[in-house]
């Protein structure tokens, strides 16, 4: 009986043989219940943002109690081990915390005040010292003119105080924020053990207990080590700044120095910050332009220094922290909670990092190389 040719690739080879399954790599199927844990994931997701950010008031106090105290619980282990209880110590503690806050403040808020009650003839000199830039502002509306373009950019207007109060309700928390806060921190460096004892005994498991051990144990110490080294590096930053700012004449050395380091524990936002207050004041105080910027330089080399080659090689090295983690995570956080959000973005992204070390198994698939 003769075969057919299309009979052959039917029924399979010359022999009879089935044919080989094809080796075509089909495309990835999402399944309906994949799309629905995505799908529940990310309404779960925006729900806790919105609470988080609708019950600011509490949460925010709170967490910035956990995330301090976590890092000034090694210090209260180091006072237990001479004999201090650990309640007495978490009072010392925070006591002599605060009262370098409050010396910190105070040598900022000294020129501040004094600033703000001359806001209109600083303005009126910053604007006198700025017509060297008419001429080129001219040539920039005359060409927007010809190209049909609006009109240029508008004219320099002196500063109103309108907009320090709103600025100083924003920044500053509530009495009970505050109480909050002090309340909850004393309270969570004295028993901090305990409920270190606790979330390890909610565990039945022998495995997830020790897990969970780690985990705590991970979290406290690169949180302590975080919290010295970056310190250490800021104040480093605030004597250099008041040093370029005493031999550069500029007005109180002392205040801008701690301004640098105080503002050097918000990544990105801080140095900008700063650099831009050393133009301002180099400005005002300076009767030339060329004068005025020499610290703002002098500081923008600092900072290029520190924040390329010193606090990578001492901070990046152990927390490995990636650049563009760093700025999601600061941008996240401070659109949250403002100011003290972005003073708590990098402590989050590493308890964040840690979790996800330990929770995430090393085996779970891999993507293919690309």
């Amino acid at each position: 009986m003769r075969v057919l040719p299309s009979e052959r690739l039917i029924s399979g080879n010359s022999e009879g043989d089935p044919l080989p399954e094809s080796r075509a790599e089909l495309p990835p199927v999402i399944r309906r219940t994949e799309f629905v844990a995505f799908a529940l994931a990310g309404l779960l997701l925006i729900a806790i943002v919105t609470v988080l950010y609708v019950g600011r008031a509490f949460f925010l106090p709170v967490v910035m109690a956990f995330v301090t105290g976590t890092m000034l619980s090694p210090a209260a282990g180091f006072l237990e081990r001479y004999k201090v209880p650990r309640s007495v110590g978490a009072v010392l503690i925070v006591v002599a915390v605060t009262a370098v806050v409050t010396f910190m403040v105070a040598l900022i808020a000294s020129p501040v005040m004094e600033w703000s009650t001359r806001l209109p003839e600083l303005g009126a000199q910053l604007k006198d010292k700025l017509h060297v830039f008419d001429r080129p502002l001219a040539l920039w509306r005359e060409m927007q003119a010809m190209l049909g373009g609006s009109e240029g950019l508008p004219s320099f207007q002196i500063p109103k105080v309108d907009w320090v109060q709103p600025t100083i309700e924003f920044l500053s928390p509530t009495f009970t924020e505050f109480l909050l806060f002090f309340v909850t921190l004393i309270l969570f460096i004295a028993s901090w053990r305990d409920l270190r004892r606790a979330m390890i005994m909610t565990f039945s498991d022998r495995d997830a207990r020790l897990r969970t051990l780690r985990i705590l144990n991970e979290i406290e110490v690169h949180l302590g080590n975080y919290l010295l080294t970056v310190t250490v590096i800021n104040v480093g930053v605030g004597v250099a700044t008041g040093l370029i700012c005493a031999l550069t004449g500029m007005p109180n050395p002392a205040g801008l120095g701690a301004l640098a380091a105080t503002l050097n524990f918000i990544p990105i936002i801080g140095p900008v910050a700063m650099f831009a207050v050393l133009v301002l004041v180099g400005l005002i105080a300076f009767p030339t332009i060329g004068g005025g910027l020499i610290a703002a330089l002098a500081f923008g080399g600092l900072t290029f220094l520190e924040g390329h080659f010193i606090t990578p090689t001492i901070i990046g090295r152990r927390l490995a922290l990636n650049a563009l983690a760093v700025l999601l995570a600061l941008a996240f956080w401070t659109w949250l909670w403002g100011p003290t959000g972005a003073f708590l973005s990098s402590p989050l992204l590493i308890v964040a990092l840690i979790l996800k070390e330990h929770l995430l198994p090393e085996n779970s698939p891999q993507l293919p190389q690309a």
